[in-house]
């Protein structure tokens, strides 16, 4: 029999989704952070005031709960769902209210939490085994799927959901039920010689982050032993050596990010915890090494990662189409989770680069402006005349998904998003990110006011600090910023002297309460071109501002689609401040014009002049002269005013096309 642990009590709203070991081998440890106001605040009390609330609701129309309430025994009827995981949409749901009742008291959420709770104890089978649909459906064929049964992936998010609601509540009635089915799987699975019944691994990587975190959660090492093993297990062929279910070779011999994104990212998620835990270099460079590769060459201007619906996967280097981006929103979710990670690992200020580009963009644009709403995918263009049914992979928002994994996820993460903003070493305080409320770690305390990022000033304010003791307060300089400006005391540095290194800002002294910080990020406008290799957006250039990437929307351009628009680069960027529109935004006005495209007749190809072979006639050669300059130059066009909206805002008003990347003639 494998002993249980005896779980301690953790205070409520102490920890985060990330909790290290005091022994782990990390440069930095996550800090306890507020938002109090300003842009996330807002997006945060949609998510509590909206998709929170409609989440009980949502699962049990799609069935969910029911199929709780039928292994429970206490209902009758058939499994209801499209997939054998459909559980876990209610485990990241449980997550993201955990995360949500750490902010403070709510009557309603916490009987919801409780309720749906005593479903899923009631549904764990007696050993601690608990999957519906195999109880249901499949109850004799046991973990013979692990490709495509999702067992031990559900478990993962099970296990998730018991960490977060002990360390959210101090309660410890779902984890609880994590711990025992984290020891069945412990009785189940193990290498060769173990004396186990199963040396297998999930098609879906989960169970590792799930299980390191439950070590940490309750210092049983075991877990964190049988985290290892699945990571290891991972690239030797358990599941037929295929890229999609991250098997075709070992973590610490890849040299590129492949298949699967979202599996990928959650597979070094606890590679990640791993190397923190243990201090195992290879497991670390590998990380760095993926890392990198995923950044320079498979990832979206929007942070969007996945280049294929087909496998929903990561595509070759510099493929990054715009109208067939896959982009999921759970890729999102996943890349910001292993970047921190990584920065807490490291201490370099681009994995926090990346995180506010992701959150600001790629997975902000998931969920609707009114908090009901989603995208299962993220595109960076809709074309003209774009007709879709609606189905998960839709481009049209959607109530709901059949495979309904990225709303509760995103719910998680914004219910969850004051621990990843900042940091502390033991020698002070770091910034990751910047919102109006308050930082807190190793006895400092930073107030913070800020319209970012609509405005780039950060006021900050020493409100707590250690007597006669000097130390350093970091601000993380955004990897986009061309100038700033900091004020401190009586000093003022710009770009040109100020103590910059590695992305970081680092001032150093005996500070007092009331000293102040003032930052001020310059968020003029700006276009960017993508790497040559990237030949899907060759010749065009995309708009910018700030951690803010635009686009263009139809419904801001009457009198045609935006497939004949051209942008005028040579003309300067206008911002306008917008209060009527989107909720209050900040657009950026540039010039372009509708191209005036000549009729070719059945024959949509035309010769391009300077190519044309020296035997052409002169008559062919005016001829193709002539259409080519009509279809390339803008100046043919009409002129017009291009409105570029925060990308995060798209969708959210009459369908139509969209784009990011913008032609220039």
């Amino acid at each position: 029999m494998l002993r249980t642990p005896s779980v301690p009590p953790s205070p409520a709203g102490a920890v985060g989704p990330v909790r290290p070991r005091p022994d782990a081998h990390l440069a930095l440890r996550p800090a306890p952070a507020a938002i109090d106001a300003g842009f996330w605040h807002a997006r945060r009390a949609t998510n509590a005031r909206t998709s929170l609330p409609q989440g009980p609701g949502l699962l049990e129309a799609a069935g969910n709960l029911h199929n709780l309430r039928l292994a429970a025994g206490s209902a009758e009827g058939a499994f209801q769902g499209s997939y054998p995981f459909v559980d876990t949409d209610v485990y990241k749901w449980l997550e993201a209210a955990a995360w949500q009742l750490a902010q403070g008291p709510d009557d309603a959420l916490a009987a919801d939490v409780d309720r749906i709770i005593a479903l899923v104890a009631a549904a764990q089978q007696p050993d601690g085994y608990l999957n519906t649909w195999f109880q249901l459906v499949k109850d004799d064929e046991r973990y013979q799927d692990l490709r495509w049964g999702h067992e031990l992936y559900c478990a993962g998010h099970l296990i998730q959901a018991g960490v977060a609601h002990h360390r959210a509540t101090g309660r410890p009635e779902l984890l609880d039920v994590a711990v025992r089915f984290a020891d069945h799987i412990d009785a189940v699975f193990g290498p060769p010689g173990s004396g186990r019944l199963l040396d297998g691994i999930d098609g879906h990587p989960e169970i590792e982050t799930a299980l390191v975190e439950l070590y940490r959660e309750t210092g049983e090492r075991r877990y964190l032993g049988l985290a290892a093993y699945f990571v290891d297990r991972h690239g030797h062929g358990l599941l037929g050596h295929d890229a999609y279910c991250q098997d075709r070779v070992p973590l610490r011999e890849a040299t590129d990010v492949e298949g699967h994104a979202v599996r990928q990212l959650c597979l070094l998620a606890a590679a990640t915890d791993l190397a923190a835990e243990t201090g195992e270099p290879r497991l670390r460079a590998a990380a760095e090494r993926l890392w990198h590769a995923m950044t320079t060459a498979k990832t979206h201007l929007t942070g969007g990662l996945g280049a294929h619906h087909d496998q929903e996967d990561f595509g070759d280097p510099y493929e990054l189409p715009t109208e067939r981006a896959y982009c999921e929103t759970c890729a999102a979710v996943a890349c910001v989770q292993w970047s921190w990670r990584m920065a807490l690992l490291t201490a370099e200020a681009r994995y926090s680069d990346l995180i506010e580009r992701t959150l600001y963009n790629g997975f902000l644009a998931g969920v609707s402006l009114d908090g009901e709403r989603w995208l299962y995918v993220n595109p960076l263009q809709v074309r003209d005349g774009h007709t879709d049914p609606g189905t998960d992979q839709s481009a049209r928002r959607t109530r709901w998904f059949r495979c309904a994994c990225c709303p509760p996820n995103v719910m998680r993460l914004l219910a969850s998003l004051e621990h990843y903003l900042s940091s502390t070493d033991g020698d002070g305080l770091q910034i990751h990110q910047y919102v109006t409320g308050t930082y807190t770690g190793d006895g400092i305390t930073v107030g913070a006011r800020t319209d970012y990022p609509w405005n780039g000033t950060i006021a900050l304010t020493v409100d707590n600090a250690p007597e006669d003791r000097p130390w350093t307060l970091s601000l993380r300089i955004p990897h986009w910023c061309r100038e700033f400006r900091v004020r401190c005391g009586t000093d003022s540095y710009d770009r040109t002297d100020a103590p910059v290194t590695d992305g970081w800002l680092r001032l150093r002294r005996v500070w007092a309460p009331g000293d102040q910080v003032v930052l001020e990020l310059a968020l003029d406008p700006r276009l960017t071109a993508a790497d040559p290799r990237v030949d899907a957006v060759r010749g065009c250039v995309a708009i910018e501002r700030g951690p803010l990437v635009h686009c263009l929307e139809q419904v801001d351009h009457p009198g045609g689609g935006l497939d004949d628009i051209v942008l005028d680069p040579t003309r300067p960027l206008a911002v306008k401040q917008r209060p009527d529109l989107l909720g209050g935004i900040t657009t950026v006005v540039a010039a372009g014009r509708r191209r005036r495209i000549p009729d070719v007749g059945w024959w949509p190809y035309t010769p391009y002049s300077p190519f044309l072979s020296a035997g052409a006639s002169s008559t062919e050669t005016t001829r193709a002269d002539e259409t080519a300059a009509a279809a390339e130059s803008p100046a043919e066009g009409e002129p017009l005013e291009l409105t570029a909206v925060p990308y995060y805002a798209w969708a959210n008003r009459e369908d139509g096309s969209m784009r990011v990347w913008l032609p220039t003639s």
